[in-house]
């Protein structure tokens, strides 16, 4: 096998995170993304390591017998943001859930099989679910007409106009058509990222479930000189070029933006308009960044309520992009938490209640979900404004017991004078720091719940947990992203008696070394991050050679040839590269 080779066959099976597993004949695993089980698929081989090898797929030659007769999105095949959609909604459920109990069992100590798996709980909603979108402007090829919508597939320029996304209501695609329509008629262009010149960046859209109300935010340059941006980005064809020059639009930014505001407040929406706002992003970076936004037309925010709570959300705010999955998800974490947190009087709380920590707690919504039965919540979240959202939310909802604290988990709780009863955890995907989590070990809470949107990160964290007494109890799986790969794991741990008559152990007297406790990880979770990073397998030897190389602190190895002429294997050049990317990853270096 070797790289550009095609190759055919059937997906065997799905691993998660969107990796479909061919097997040649010659036994070897090839790894095609974007597939299905039982697809027939011809794939261009494009990575080789050890063992496996990765695939691009070219075409699907036959249809999975899972899959049905319809898509329900005319986009499925070009926008890259919906895997799933030909597979009926119990078959994603059943293999997302599938995904998550493997990765499981792999992980969980063999003694604590018992564990309960609850499977997966659907979303409320399975089209029209999201509450967000960023829309991007751009072309469908190169120098085509105004493209507003996503990217295509495995393409970082060319965007697909998904004036019929099935993921988002009848509002968010009414909203794109107009907008679209209104910048082709003025010949407004879009932001080019090799030449980084054009107006049109990203088109913004919120929308609460529950109250209906509509935000919508313009992201563009401050390049304002229309006409010549529109000659500018079609100077290639000269035809063009005239024509581009000569219909394009010669007003202020101001006329453009009131134009703007007058379409969409003209469209008739199920919802109602809350805001129109204008966000300013000259930052090279194919992201939304606010470098400064005016309010068009109403308010900068809305209200989203969850659980019976309300909450305040701004353009930026993290919040759950499926407003109804999110009540599944934190009221699964609620009933995982049960009688930890024993409900009574006001009075019977501030006496006897206990002090939860809430840590990446985002704008607070778990925090004030657990705040009526909670003596105090600490929240710990690194994003400011999402402390301040927090804050501001906590005071509309009444809750008076909930402290929020702006600041990397790793250093903020150190400073933290109260000590938790119970912890809450629901880092970013991927997954808690190592030396954030030896911290919070030291708690020693008898419960935590772990709230993970990679399962992958997820299960790295658990292979510390338990090694330090930490039982996995109750898992249960949530599907926020319905037609997607993506899942969201809830876990219950809870703090066990360590029996050393059934400690299994298995590493070498290198892996004592207690620097690698000290500085960042030890070596098995050094090889867990290399193997799920590269596909490599590196031994404690080559991350000792390593570990010297970079002035790090080794143990000694008494597990030494006998032989006097014994022949030490060198860490070749890649598994090299891939051990420092660790040591960087966990801070060593």
């Amino acid at each position: 096998m070797k790289k550009g080779q095609i190759i055919e066959g059937v997906i065997e099976r799905v691993d998660f995170p969107n990796k479909g597993i061919i097997r040649t004949e010659d036994g070897r695993q090839v790894i095609v993304k974007n597939t299905i089980p039982g697809q027939r698929v011809s794939a261009s081989i494009n990575k080789i390591r050890k063992g496996k090898a990765e695939g691009r797929l070219l075409e699907v030659l036959e249809k999975s017998p899972l899959e049905g007769d319809k898509t329900g999105c005319v986009h499925a095949g070009e926008c890259g943001g919906c895997t799933y959609q030909t597979l009926p909604y119990d078959r994603q459920l059943e293999m997302k859930a599938e995904q998550v109990k493997k990765l499981m069992d792999d992980v969980i100590d063999q003694e604590n099989r018992d564990y309960q798996f609850l499977g997966i709980k659907e979303s409320p909603r399975q089209t029209g679910y999201r509450n967000k979108m960023e829309f991007s402007f751009g072309d469908e090829f190169k120098d085509g007409p105004l493209a507003l919508g996503m990217h295509k597939r495995g393409s970082f320029y060319d965007i697909v106009t998904v004036e019929n996304c099935q993921i988002v209501d009848e509002d968010f695609r009414k909203i794109l058509s107009v907008t679209l329509a209104y910048f082709r008629e003025k010949n407004i262009t879009y932001y080019h990222k090799l030449r980084h010149t054009g107006y049109l960046r990203h088109l913004l859209v919120r929308k609460a479930v529950k109250t209906g109300e509509i935000l919508v935010d313009l992201v563009t340059t401050t390049q304002t000189d229309f006409p010549g941006i529109a000659g500018a980005q079609m100077d290639e064809v000269e035809s063009t070029l005239n024509n581009a020059q000569e219909n394009a639009f010669a007003g202020t930014e101001e006329e453009l933006l009131e134009g703007w505001k007058a379409a969409l407040l003209a469209a008739d929406y199920k919802g109602i308009m809350t805001g129109i706002l204008h966000t300013r992003n000259d930052n090279v970076a194919d992201t939304v960044t606010n470098e400064g936004t005016d309010v068009l037309y109403g308010q900068d925010f809305f209200y989203e309520e969850l659980l019976g709570l309300r909450f305040k959300i701004t353009p930026f705010s993290f919040f759950q992009t499926n407003s109804l999955g999110a009540e599944v998800l934190y009221q699964t974490a609620r009933e995982f938490i049960g009688d930890a947190l024993p409900s009574g009087t006001d009075a019977d709380i501030a006496e006897h209640g206990k002090i939860v920590f809430d840590l990446y707690s985002g704008t607070g919504t778990i925090a004030q979900m657990l705040s009526p039965v909670a003596k105090k919540v600490i929240g710990v979240e690194i994003i400011e404004e999402a402390v301040e959202a927090a804050k501001e939310n906590a005071q509309l909802n009444g809750l008076h017991n909930c402290e929020f604290i702006a600041g990397d988990v790793l250093k903020v709780i150190d400073s933290i004078e109260e000590k938790p009863d119970y912890i809450v955890l629901d880092p970013p995907r991927d997954g808690i720091n190592p030396k954030a989590l030896e911290k919070i070990i030291r708690y020693n809470v008898p419960q935590m719940v772990y709230i993970s949107c990679k399962p992958t990160s997820l299960v790295r964290d658990l292979e510390v947990l338990q090694a330090r007494g930490y039982e996995v109890k109750k898992v249960c799986c949530v599907d926020m992203f319905p037609s997607t790969f993506h899942v969201e794991t809830v876990v219950l741990l809870s703090k066990g008696e360590i029996d050393s008559k059934k400690v299994r152990v298995e590493f070498s007297l290198e892996d004592m070394d207690m620097s690698g406790f000290q500085k960042g990880a030890t070596y098995e979770q050094i090889k867990a991050y290399v193997l799920e990073h590269t596909g490599l397998k590196v031994s404690s030897l080559y991350i000792s050679q390593i570990k010297r190389k970079c002035g790090l602190d080794v143990g000694q190895n008494y597990n030494l040839s006998k032989k006097e002429d014994a022949k030490v294997p060198k860490c070749p050049p890649e598994k090299e590269a891939a051990i420092r990317d660790a040591l960087k990853y966990f801070q060593m270096i």
